[in-house]
């Protein structure tokens, strides 16, 4: 299969290089072996993700001033395709970790904040939580329910968010909510909200059809005090943050959409070779060999893609469109890549030490989260149209 390392596009220098190597050889070594085992019973791979703290996978982006690796996008998108090549629920909570958390909070936070939190997210020791889906308020994120009214000296919140990545097990959350209804999106706060403020409930982890290794679940308010000095930006700042936070966020999801994909075809030619129908192997007929081909043309379609929004981020370019581009072809690619790796491998494709049907559940949630494949197409029209 050709990679990027052999493109004429996209020279990788040799420290992302060796990101990349790190990362695939931390996930053959440290998360293959147990991975379907943590699928199955909802295991949260907190073992795992203390060790990608201490490789530095858990603050790709943050500077070492504060923890941090100091890395570009590029980088981090090579890390998050190996990752997610062998372990997408692994993928997802270090995805949530640097792009909507850390990168937010060194961006936006006070130096106050930055020094309190960054460290210890990008170590591993805590990990973060992004909250602003809501009952009513998915892809419409304007429409926020729960609140946050302002008492002078801190924040009084109320409400109730759903689907947030590593709800039970993170220590930090950011929290989107209401401050003044009347100015709509811009009466929008972010405020920090820390696991054992009273009033502060998670709810049960939801069991789902993919990423079973990462806990999702509801969060309830009940009078939180958050302190003034936990709000992210100025007063109305809310909307803005989430909508930037979740601009590279999409460039972090289309990675893990990349490295599910590429799992899918990996496992897939190995199988081809070995399996053998007719008398000979399976990848000498051509109705297999077409289905590899146009996996493989996709999958180098959507790394190009990546790229491209992650040398936008890097380069200070606008990367709206271009990560909104690389979410929604990436999350196809990932989803129809992952239907034919289990059709490949036939009735081994229907049981789970094969690991492609658990690919194929892993891969549909890529075209629902941060942004369904509907919402990245509005933000693409609305690039276009400009």
């Amino acid at each position: 299969m050709q990679t990027a390392t052999s493109s004429n596009i996209y020279q990788l220098s040799e420290e992302q290089l060796a990101v990349r190597d790190a990362a695939r050889d931390f996930a053959q070594s440290e998360l293959w072996a147990g991975v379907i085992e943590r699928d199955e019973h909802q295991k949260f791979p907190a073992e795992q993700i203390k060790k990608m703290g201490e490789l530095g996978f858990m603050g790709m982006m943050v500077s070492p001033e504060y923890g941090g690796s100091g890395l570009d996008t590029v980088s981090y998108v090579l890390a998050m395709e190996e990752i997610s090549k062998v372990d997408a629920s692994c993928s997802v909570i270090m995805s949530v970790n640097n792009s909507l958390v850390c990168w937010g909070l060194e961006k936006y936070g006070t130096e106050e904040q930055k020094q309190k939190y960054l460290p210890r997210l990008c170590s591993g020791e805590i990990i973060g939580a992004f909250a602003l889906s809501e009952p009513e308020a998915g892809s419409d994120a304007t429409s926020q329910r729960t609140t946050a009214e302002d008492m002078g000296d801190h924040y009084l919140l109320n409400g109730t968010k759903n689907w947030i990545t590593n709800g039970t097990t993170a220590s930090v959350y950011l929290v989107i909510a209401q401050t003044n209804p009347e100015l709509k999106s811009r009466g929008i706060n972010v405020l920090i909200v820390d696991k054992d403020m009273p009033g502060f409930v998670q709810g049960p982890k939801e069991n789902k059809l993919g990423i079973r290794g990462s806990d999702t679940c509801s969060l309830m308010f009940t009078d939180v005090k958050v302190p003034k000095e936990n709000r992210i930006g100025a007063d109305g700042f809310g909307f803005k943050f989430a909508m930037q936070v979740l601009a590279g966020g999409r460039i972090g999801i289309a990675s893990q959409a990349l490295g599910i994909a590429s799992g899918s075809l990996e496992l897939s030619l190995k199988y081809a070779k070995e399996r053998k129908a007719f008398g000979v192997p399976i990848a000498q007929h051509q109705a297999i060999q077409f289905k590899l081909a146009d996996m493989a043309t996709n999958i180098d379609a959507a790394r190009l893609l990546c790229l491209q929004a992650a040398a936008d981020k890097d380069n200070g370019a606008d990367y709206a469109k271009s990560g909104a581009m690389a979410k929604l072809f990436a999350s196809k690619v990932a989803m129809d890549a992952a239907v034919e790796a289990v059709q490949i491998h036939g009735g081994y494709g229907f049981v789970k030490e094969y690991h492609v049907e658990r690919f194929m559940r892993d891969a549909k949630i890529t075209q629902i989260y941060e942004g369904t494949s509907e919402i990245q197409k509005i933000v693409i029209s609305r690039e276009i149209l400009k």
